[in-house]
């Protein structure tokens, strides 16, 4: 069995993106998916509480997961490498679209799944450091990033709204999607994410 997996972390995301990233890559490869899991959760929750946890716990030898991205499994290295050992104990597989991985049971994608889930839980753990910090710093000091409330140009405005900000952005939302759901511009989001990782706020 061929299974085309999507998620999303909120009911405000669509998943039609990815459905359309798994479809074409499924043509590509001259294969047919045969079922579509979907599920609006986050990455973050215990795999086995998601039609992920029930997915994988019927796999066969030989079934094949497609997803777009490995974070769409899961947002920390224990959770991933569960998922991963899990599907290489029954002889399954998981390719991802946007990293280019095909996982399965040999040594080589042990090594690779692990290397790569390791390095994006340290920049996680780091990027949440940085900002938790940067938070501090602009709470110490009574500052508020962006102008002043009421002035001309809204669209700059983030009117202390930071701390969630910082939050949707660590647990995976995009920051176009951030910019549309406080009514600002992406270049605000963008210049504040980044002034929040190199401590600059």
């Amino acid at each position: 069995m061929i299974y085309g997996y999507i998620r999303v972390s909120t009911d405000k995301q669509t998943a039609e993106n990815q459905r359309f990233e798994i479809k074409k890559f499924c043509k590509g490869q001259k294969i047919k998916t045969d079922r579509w899991i979907e599920e609006t959760i986050s990455g973050a929750k215990d795999f086995e509480k998601r039609k992920l946890g029930f997915l994988i716990k019927n796999l066969k030898k030989r079934d094949l997961i497609i997803c777009t991205e490995i974070s769409r499994l899961g947002r920390n290295l224990f959770q991933i490498m569960q998922i991963l050992n899990l599907c290489m104990q029954k002889e399954a597989k998981i390719w991802t679209i946007k990293d280019n991985y095909q996982l399965g049971a040999d040594l080589q994608s042990k090594v690779l799944a692990f290397a790569f889930a390791l390095a994006a839980e340290i920049e996680r753990s780091l990027i949440s450091e940085r900002t938790r910090e940067a938070l501090e710093r602009l709470k110490a000091d009574g500052r508020k990033l962006g102008r002043r409330f009421g002035c001309k140009n809204k669209k700059h405005i983030l009117d202390g709204r930071e701390p969630e900000i910082l939050r949707l952005y660590e647990n995976g939302m995009p920051k176009t999607r951030i910019a549309r759901m406080f009514g600002v511009s992406i270049r605000t989001i963008y210049n504040f994410i980044v002034a929040a990782k190199h401590g600059k706020i």
